[in-house]
């Protein structure tokens, strides 16, 4: 929705609104605030609210630390979940003491990407994105343990899915603070959920995933459930994706649509996909983040680890799903829910415009089961795979001029940096693995 200054303030009385979080994003995903008393409000609205951003990650040095929280007035939402002393939240991009946007702001980042798309002429980014989820049962403490509260599989119901109560609370408390809800249900692994809202333009998207998370989090926590976004929780079953579908429109007219074509894809369709795929090793660290990420993207678990397309087939990294017409669009499935939704949506179509005004050729589709397919006969079709660890990613982000541009220096420094400690300190840690292959063996 569209609101004012005013409108803020006047709902905010109505409702007994009392304190508001302002809130972003930093490096890692992570969504931080700061939380005012409602009397602050309107220094909030003047863009006047100032925090230390040496404290957050991938952020700024000590010596350079304050910033300013620039609230965008169309996130504005009171929580449901609070009846008395009510919250409120707003949305903020974050700038520098002299008014500039701080480059290493993700959605900042995603910003910038959007305006080289609308200088080739297109007039939005449409995403629907697909966040997957487990719920865990929680100790008498309050914490998170790893036992499961279904043994349920794809779409089943209660009794079989006993998270289904709680995905439904979830559900309404979404539409009350403005999703439209498509689909929520039961995924293939046990105690695994998925809720589907409507695509919408991208900055939106991205702020819709960063509160669905928040929204799904706090009440399984009410139903004493821990909710994860890890993308590969548990051995042996499968992972959680986040499936990003996507358009690029010019005014009212979808670009990836032409009716002429055997498979209804434009030409602009093809080059973007063929962008995406040729980008696909590089993007991984930032859409697939995390030392665990990659646990995830191992062949059959129905997650995509090979860099490949099909109209129909579900193993390539892109599907083309059926609808045509508006809604024309290709479904990049290797991200999952451990990315920040604004640097992995920056990277992809950052990666689609290299291809469009490239004109790279898309590859011919991949229609068997490439699960199936031998090492050999892989490599006669020219489909490579996605990065096997985050080392291996992280090389590949740094030989890529587009994502790496994308990012910018100081979120790539920053970024970069980060992960390698991380990567530093999974590879030096003993694992229960090894303890259970080696200590008696040994």
């Amino acid at each position: 929705m569209s609101y004012t200054k005013d409108d803020i303030t006047r709902i905010a009385q109505e409702q007994n609104v009392r304190f508001i979080r302002l809130q972003f994003t930093d490096l890692l995903g992570t969504i931080k605030n700061v939380e005012i008393p409602v009397s602050q409000l309107e220094k909030a609205l003047d863009n006047k609210m100032m925090f230390d951003g040496s404290s957050i990650e991938g952020y700024v040095r000590i010596e350079e630390s304050d910033m300013y929280l620039y609230p965008d007035l169309s996130t504005w939402v009171v929580f449901p979940w609070v009846t008395q002393d009510r919250v409120a939240r707003l949305i903020c991009d974050i700038y520098m003491p002299d008014g500039t946007p701080f480059a290493g702001d993700p959605r900042g980042i995603l910003k910038r990407a959007l305006k080289e798309a609308e200088e080739m002429g297109f007039t939005a980014m449409n995403v629907g994105p697909e966040p997957e989820f487990f719920l865990f049962k929680t100790n008498e403490k309050g914490e998170p343990t790893t036992e499961l509260n279904d043994q349920g599989g794809y779409f089943d119901l209660a009794p079989m899915d006993l998270g289904e109560n709680c995905r439904r609370e979830i559900v309404l408390t979404l539409e009350e603070m403005g999703f439209e809800i498509e689909a929520s249900h039961h995924e293939v692994a046990p105690g695994q959920h998925e809720i589907d809202f409507k695509y919408a333009d991208a900055i939106k998207a991205a702020d819709q995933i960063q509160t669905f998370k928040l929204v799904v989090k706090t009440v399984a926590r009410q139903h004493g459930l821990h909710a994860t976004f890890m993308p590969k929780p548990l051995f042996g079953v499968n992972g959680s994706g986040m499936h990003c579908h996507q358009s690029l429109f010019r005014g009212s007219e979808n670009a990836f649509y032409d009716e002429s074509d055997a498979l209804g894809l434009s030409a602009t369709a093809r080059q973007y996909m063929a962008g995406v795929l040729r980008h696909a090793r590089a993007m991984a660290a930032i859409t697939n983040p995390t030392v665990n990420s990659y646990k995830r993207l191992v062949p059959g678990y129905e997650a995509p680890c090979y860099v490949a397309w099909s109209a129909s087939n579900r193993s390539p990294m892109i599907r083309i799903p059926a609808s045509r017409g508006l809604s024309t669009r290709v479904e990049v499935r290797n991200p999952d829910p451990a990315a920040n939704p604004y640097l992995a949506l920056a990277v992809m179509l950052k990666a689609g415009l290299d291809g469009i005004k490239n004109k790279y050729p898309l590859p011919a589709p991949t229609d068997r089961n490439i699960y199936v397919m031998t090492d050999e006969e892989r490599l006669d079709e020219g489909i490579p795979s996605l990065p096997e660890d985050l080392r291996e990613a992280l090389t590949e982000l740094l030989r890529s001029e587009i994502v790496t541009e994308a990012l910018g220096d100081h979120a790539l420094a920053h970024f970069y940096e980060l992960k390698e400690i991380e990567w530093d300190m999974y590879k030096t840690q003993v694992h229960e693995w090894e303890r259970d292959q080696y200590l008696t063996l040994y």
